[in-house]
């Protein structure tokens, strides 16, 4: 799911839109083992910022203690580091997961929406 309307929008995509996408398409490669979705699909991507050639990717687990957490954190600043080519820093975020953060479309799957 490319289209704007269904996807939640970072500060890299108004400022580096072509390294956004990129950083976007990386970071589907990345499946949440539990529930067989990508981590962007499921929204755990809230930002990512691209200054002087370092990206930084904020990112939330779908619960606090999610026990795939470091796996999926490191695997995720890899992707994203081999789509930009930029030195990638994850920032873990406390903001509570929820499932209306996921894609437009992808809670209907579940039967949420």
């Amino acid at each position: 799911m490319t289209d704007e309307t269904t996807k939640t929008i970072w500060l890299a995509d108004s400022t580096h839109p072509r390294e956004a996408e990129k950083i976007r398409d990386g970071l589907r490669q990345v499946i949440d083992p539990e529930l067989g979705l990508n981590i962007v699909e499921l929204g755990l991507i809230r930002d990512a910022i691209i200054e002087d050639d370092n990206l930084r990717v904020k990112m939330i687990m779908t619960t606090p203690f999610c026990p795939y957490g470091p796996a999926l954190l490191e695997m995720a600043r890899e992707k994203a580091q081999e789509a930009s080519s930029m030195e990638t820093h994850i920032e873990l975020g406390h903001e509570m997961w929820e499932p209306s953060m996921m894609e437009e479309g992808t809670g209907a799957d579940w039967g949420l929406f």
